[in-house]
């Protein structure tokens, strides 16, 4: 397998990065489980992302005059209740939020009464049962550590589309971190993101070479 390791100054340009490593990497296969059964994806084998500021604003990427935004700060801030609460809408499967809930809070007790030289901190999503869904939750974990004075995430996608999924992930997740860093009482720090599952759809192809600034993947 091939690991590709991208360093990003911001999300914005994270995106971009994943794009143009997609389009030129990706390996090209028919969907045969899961999601859009039959449909093609570029895929990357494995994916190390390091954010080095996450914070930055703004949180979701700008394209260029006709392609339609992979992701909005609307869409963001409503996407907050996916992950901060167990709040789940009768035709989903599960949200992220009903693992994380209760578990949020107990990182920042954690952090605050036993400090911060621990690797206990990490978030599960997910359960030995998930793998009986027709769609398994693709956010798996989400990984802490305190170093320095700041606070950084590590998460891991086992599957992650990378067009709208991507950007409206990983704000959301960044507005989860601030929250966690302002509780703790530590600075932002660094998103890292892994995943053997990055990939885009056949019928983003197009848009994602238009977004990238390329007239051919």
């Amino acid at each position: 397998m091939e690991i590709s390791r991208l360093d990003a100054r911001d999300l914005p340009e994270a995106w971009f990065l994943c794009l143009r490593e997609t389009l030129a990497k990706g390996r090209e296969y028919v969907i045969e489980r899961g999601s859009n059964v039959g449909l093609r994806r570029k895929e990357l084998d494995f994916i190390v992302l390091q954010v080095r500021h996450p914070g930055r604003r703004p949180l979701t990427p700008d394209v260029p005059p006709g392609v339609p935004p992979p992701s909005s700060m609307d869409y963001v801030e409503n996407y907050l209740q996916y992950l901060l609460t167990s709040f789940k809408a009768d035709t989903e499967q599960y949200t992220y939020g009903e693992d994380l809930e209760q578990q949020i809070p107990e990182i920042i007790r954690i952090y605050k009464e036993d400090g911060f030289n621990t690797n206990q901190g990490f978030m599960a999503v997910g359960s030995r049962d998930s793998i009986k869904l027709p769609d398994p939750p693709c956010l798996r974990g989400i990984d802490t550590r305190v170093q320095d004075g700041k606070l950084h995430f590590v998460v891991y996608f086992r599957s992650w589309d990378l067009w709208a999924g991507l950007p409206s992930n990983l704000a959301g997740i960044q507005l989860l971190k601030e929250y966690v860093a302002t509780e703790v009482g530590v600075e932002d720090g660094e998103i890292l993101a892994l995943s053997k599952g990055l990939h885009l759809y056949d019928y983003t192809w197009e848009l994602a070479k238009a977004a990238a600034g390329l007239e051919e993947a």
